[in-house]
C-alpha cells in the first residue's frame, strides 16, 4: 500500500464505501471532503448518523492532493488540541492522506466521488440539493466543507488562456531545463519557486517589496535564493500580458518583458460566494474577501445550513478538523464546547468571573462566558469590528489580556518589543516628545497603539503609560499581520493611524489630528529594494518621505563623485524641504535595506502650514536644523564614507553593533579572550576576521538585527529578543544549523558543549585545563553540537565583556545612530 501511495494516478483511484440510495433521507449532508468536510463525516459515521459525503472530483481531501509532491505539511497551531474522528499529525502528504484513506473505511463513512452540487434549496429538515447530472438528494441540515481551491484567482491577462499559464505545481521534478515565471508572494508561490530552482531558470514576481505574507522559513528561503542567484526576483511588478514564451511585466521603471516557457500564477483564491448566495446565506459585507456570518455553532443565517474550514475564515487543517467534529455534534444535539473554549477561558481570566467583568464592562457585558466576553471585546474596539466570532476567536488565541492602574508603565521608548495593543477599557497617554513631559497623546476605550513597531519591527518610538485603570488587549506582531492581510478594514485603519501618528510625532505634535485630513488623502506608500533609489540631487522636490520600515542613506554629488553625507532610519523623514518650496532635490537618498515610506505631497502640506504660522514657523525650523546636520556631515567626506562602509556591512538593520578602532587596537585578543571566559569556553567573536574601512574595523561579532535573520527559522524557537535588545539562544536548542545557514554576516557557529574544567587556582598551581579563554569540548558519545552566538553579555553587570575587557578603549558597541552621531563629531 505504501508503494502505491508514492504514485498520484494510484492514489486518485482509493477505494471507499458505496453510498445508500439516493433518494433517502440523510439526516446530514456534507459538500466537499478536505479536512473539515471528512471530519464531519467520520464523527457522523461514529454517532450513526445517516449522511453523505459529497465530493465533486475523484478523490479525497482534493486541497491537499493538490500540494506539491512530499510538501511538508504542518500541523499549527501548536497550542490547540485536534478534536476528530480522523488522525493528524505533521508529516508528508502522501502519509497524511494514506492515513486518511484507511481511516475512511475503517469508519464506514459513507462517500459519493464525482457529485458536483449545483443548488441547495431549503432549511433545516427540508434541504434539497441538486447535483451536476439532475439528481437531487434530501437532508435535514447540511454542512458546507467546499473551501476556496475551486475558485483559484486567474491572471486576467491578454494571454493567460496559454496552455502553459498554470495555477497549480503537482510535481516539481517533472520540470527540467525551463525558463519558469512564478507569480505570487505566499508560502505557495514561495515554495514553488524554491524547489523549481535547484532544476530550472526560475523567476519570481512580487508586486510588493517584500514577502510579508509568507512563513519566516519560507522568507528566509527565498529571500536567501535570490542573494546567492540562485532564483532572480522582480519587486513591485505586476503582469501586464502573456504571450508564448514570453510574459510582460509591469515594474517601477516601466515594462519589461521576460522569456518564460511556462508561467506557474499562485495568486490565491475567492470565497465561492454567488453559490454560497445562492443558497440564501449571508455575507459580513460587501468586500470581496469578507467571509459569511456565523454562529459559534458554525451556523449561518440559514437555519440547518452550516459553513466550516476556510470559507468560514479557518483556513487550517487542524481547525477545520475541530469545527467539522464539533459541528456533528451540534447537529445531535450535544452541547459541547469548541476546542479552543478552555484555552480562551485562560487567557480571559479573572473575566471569566461576572462581577469582575461587569465591574470593567458594565452593561457592556450582556450574557456570561467565553461568548459574551468576544461580544463585548468586538463592540469595544472598531479595528476588531470586522472580524466573525470564529474570527475573533483565533485572533485571541494569540493574545493576552492586561489589566494595569493608573501610572503603570505599558511599555518605555527604545524597548525592543513589537506587539501591538487595544484599549478595551480606560485611558492611556502616549509620551511622544522624551524632552518634554508634557507633551502627551491620550487614547480611550477603543484606540489602539503600538503600530509603529508593528509596521518598522523597531524599538518602541514613545513611552506609554496607564492614565486610569484598564484592561489591554495585547497581540503579537505576526498575528497582527495576517489580520492586517486577511481584512482590508483593518490594513485601511491601520495605515491611517500609521501615516496620522507619524506626522504628528516628527512634524507637527500639537496640530489637531482633523487638520491632517487633507493630506492623509493625498498621501502614499511607496516601498523600495535595498540600494533602490527614492529621488536624485536635481529631482523636482514634490513631497516628503516618511520612512515606516527601514532605512536610507543621504548622498551628494561632491567632485563628481557620490558621497554619503547622512543615515536616516525607520520614523524619520527625507526630502523635507518640499515642505517650503518646490526646489530641486539637494541630496540623492537610497534605501539602505528593504523600505517602506510614506509620501506626503508638498503642496497640500505648505497649505496646511500658511494656516498655522506657528506650526509653519516649527516646521521650518526643524527643517533648518537638519540641513545644518547634513552640511556639517558634507565637509567630512571621509566620515561619509565610512557611513557607506557600515551600511555595506549590515547597519542598517542592526540594533546593535561592535566595532574596533585600528589606530588603538594592540592585537592582545583581550575581548576574545573575555568572551570565551563569559560563554564556557567558546568565544563569540573573531576579532582579526571582519571588514576594515581605515581605522573602523567590523569583527565577526552579532549585529543584534532589529528583525533577526536568525529567528527566521527556528524549530524549537530557541532564539528570542530580551528587553534590552539582546538577541539570544536557550538551551532548547537542538544543533539544527538553521540560524547558522540563515545568518548572512557568519556569527554564528555550530559548538560541543565545554567539558568540566579544573578551577582557576588548579590552572595556575598545576597547570591543569586549558586556561584562560579556551576550553576542551565534550567527548561524550551523546553530545551534539549546538548554536552559540553573541548575547551581548546578557545579564551580566557592566554590559558586554568584550568592550570591558579592551585595555585601551578600541572596542566599542553601538547602535547604528550612536555610530553615525560619533562619526559626525570626528
Amino acid at each position: 500500500m505504501a508503494d502505491c501511495f508514492a504514485d498520484d494516478k494510484c492514489l486518485a483511484k482509493r477505494s471507499v464505501n458505496v453510498i445508500k440510495p439516493m433518494g433517502e433521507q440523510f439526516q446530514i449532508a456534507i459538500v466537499g471532503s478536505g479536512p473539515g468536510g471528512l471530519s464531519a463525516a467520520g464523527r457522523a459515521a461514529e454517532l450513526g448518523l445517516s449522511h453523505v459525503l459529497l465530493e465533486r472530483t475523484d478523490r479525497l481531501s482534493d486541497t491537499i492532493f493538490k500540494y506539491q509532491k512530499g510538501k511538508h505539511v504542518m500541523a499549527t497551531p501548536d497550542i490547540l488540541p485536534l478534536r476528530s474522528s480522523f488522525s493528524f499529525q505533521a508529516g508528508t502528504r502522501e502519509a497524511i492522506l494514506e492515513a486518511w484513506d484507511n481511516e475512511i473505511r475503517d469508519l464506514g463513512v459513507n462517500v459519493r466521488f464525482n457529485t458536483e452540487v449545483t443548488a441547495i434549496e431549503g432549511r433545516q429538515g427540508g434541504f434539497r440539493l441538486t447535483l451536476g447530472g439532475g439528481e437531487t438528494i434530501a437532508a435535514d441540515n447540511v454542512i458546507l466543507a467546499i473551501g476556496l481551491q475551486g475558485n483559484l484567482r486567474r491572471l486576467g491577462v491578454a494571454g493567460d488562456d496559454w496552455d502553459r499559464v498554470q495555477y497549480q505545481l503537482d510535481d516539481p521534478d517533472e520540470y527540467e531545463a525551463e525558463n519558469i515565471v512564478v507569480i505570487g508572494a505566499g508560502d505557495a508561490a514561495i515554495e514553488n519557486a524554491v524547489a523549481l530552482a535547484s532544476h530550472n531558470q526560475v523567476s519570481i514576481v512580487n508586486r510588493r517589496g517584500e514577502f510579508a505574507r509568507a512563513k519566516d522559513g519560507n522568507r528566509m528561503a527565498i529571500e536567501k535564493a535570490i542573494s546567492d542567484g540562485i532564483l532572480e526576483c522582480y519587486y513591485g511588478a505586476t503582469p501586464k500580458s502573456v504571450t508564448p514564451g514570453e510574459i510582460t511585466l509591469n515594474v517601477p521603471p516601466g515594462e519589461v518583458a521576460v522569456r518564460c516557457d511556462r508561467v506557474i500564477a499562485r495568486l490565491g483564491a475567492t470565497p465561492p460566494r454567488q453559490f454560497v448566495e445562492s443558497c440564501g446565506v449571508k455575507f459580513s459585507s460587501n468586500d470581496p474577501a469578507a467571509l459569511p456570518e456565523l454562529s459559534v455553532r458554525y451556523e449561518s443565517n440559514v437555519t440547518g445550513l452550516h459553513i466550516i474550514g476556510a470559507l468560514g475564515g479557518y483556513p487550517l487543517i487542524k481547525q477545520a478538523m475541530n469545527q467539522g467534529y464539533e459541528v456533528v455534534e451540534f447537529i445531535a444535539g450535544n452541547e459541547i464546547k469548541p476546542a479552543d473554549e478552555p484555552l480562551l477561558e485562560e487567557k480571559f481570566g479573572p473575566l471569566m468571573d461576572r462581577s469582575v467583568a461587569s465591574r470593567y464592562f458594565g452593561t457592556g457585558l450582556k450574557q456570561d462566558g467565553v461568548n459574551g466576553l468576544l461580544e463585548v471585546v468586538r463592540d469595544s474596539v472598531p479595528l476588531l469590528n470586522g472580524l466573525t466570532v470564529l474570527q475573533l476567536r483565533e485572533f485571541l488565541l494569540d493574545g493576552n489580556f492586561h489589566f494595569t492602574g493608573a501610572g503603570d508603565q505599558i511599555f518605555a521608548r527604545n524597548d525592543y518589543t513589537d506587539t501591538f495593543y487595544m484599549v478595551l477599557t480606560g485611558e492611556v497617554e502616549i509620551l511622544v516628545n522624551q524632552d518634554d513631559d508634557g507633551e502627551r497623546v491620550r487614547l480611550g476605550q477603543g484606540e489602539f497603539f503600538g503600530e509603529m513597531g508593528l509596521i518598522q519591527g523597531r524599538r518602541r518610538t514613545a513611552t506609554v503609560i496607564a492614565a486610569s485603570d484598564c484592561v489591554l488587549l495585547e497581540s503579537p506582531r505576526n498575528t497582527m499581520i495576517s489580520l492586517i492581510n486577511s481584512i482590508t478594514s483593518v490594513e485601511q485603519t491601520l495605515s491611517r493611524a500609521a501615516m496620522e501618528r507619524q506626522i504628528l510625532t516628527y512634524l507637527a505634535p500639537n496640530l489637531a489630528p482633523e487638520k491632517l485630513r487633507p493630506v492623509i488623502e493625498k498621501a502614499e506608500i511607496h516601498s523600495f529594494r535595498k540600494s533602490e533609489v527614492l529621488f536624485s540631487e536635481g529631482d523636482a522636490g514634490h513631497g516628503l518621505y516618511l520612512i515606516q520600515k527601514g532605512s536610507v542613506t543621504v548622498s551628494r554629488n561632491v567632485g563628481g563623485q557620490e558621497m554619503v553625507v547622512s543615515y536616516v532610519p525607520a520614523g524619520h523623514y527625507v526630502g523635507e524641504m518640499a515642505l517650503i518650496s518646490d526646489a530641486p532635490r539637494n541630496a540623492t537618498i537610497r534605501a539602505a535595506v528593504a523600505t517602506d515610506t510614506i509620501w506626503l505631497d508638498g503642496a497640500t502640506f505648505r497649505s496646511m502650514l500658511d494656516e498655522d504660522p506657528a506650526l509653519k514657523q516649527r516646521v521650518g525650523e526643524r527643517m533648518m536644523s537638519r540641513l545644518v546636520e547634513d552640511e556639517e556631515m558634507a565637509a567630512q567626506p571621509n566620515a561619509g564614507n565610512i557611513v557607506q562602509f557600515l551600511v555595506e556591512q549590515g547597519i542598517g538593520e542592526a540594533s546593535d553593533i561592535l566595532l574596533i578602532d585600528q589606530a588603538l587596537c594592540v592585537g592582545c585578543d583581550n575581548c576574545e579572550k573575555a568572551c570565551a571566559e563569559t560563554h564556557d569556553g567558546t568565544s563569540r567573536l573573531r576579532r582579526e576576521y571582519g571588514p576594515t574601512y581605515g581605522t573602523i574595523h567590523v569583527p565577526t561579532a552579532c549585529r543584534h538585527c532589529e528583525n533577526p535573520h536568525c529567528m527566521a527559522d527556528c524549530p524549537p524557537d530557541a532564539i528570542h529578543r530580551a528587553l534590552g535588545g539582546e538577541v539570544y539562544i536557550d538551551d532548547s536548542c537542538i544543533g539544527c544549523g538553521n540560524c547558522e545557514r540563515n545568518c548572512p554576516y557568519g556569527v554564528i557557529q555550530m559548538a560541543l558543549p565545554a567539558a568540566k574544567q579544573p578551577g582557576l587556582f588548579n590552572w595556575l598551581l598545576f597547570g591543569a585545563g586549558q586556561g584562560p579563554g579556551a576550553a576542551a569540548r565534550s567527548d561524550a558519545a551523546d553530545a551534539i553540537k549546538t548554536a552559540v552566538k553573541c548575547d551581548m553579555c546578557k545579564n551580566i553587570p557592566g554590559g558586554a565583556a568584550c568592550v570591558r575587557a579592551c585595555p585601551t578603549g578600541a572596542a566599542i558597541r553601538l547602535s547604528p545612530e550612536e555610530s553615525f552621531v560619533m562619526l559626525q563629531s570626528q
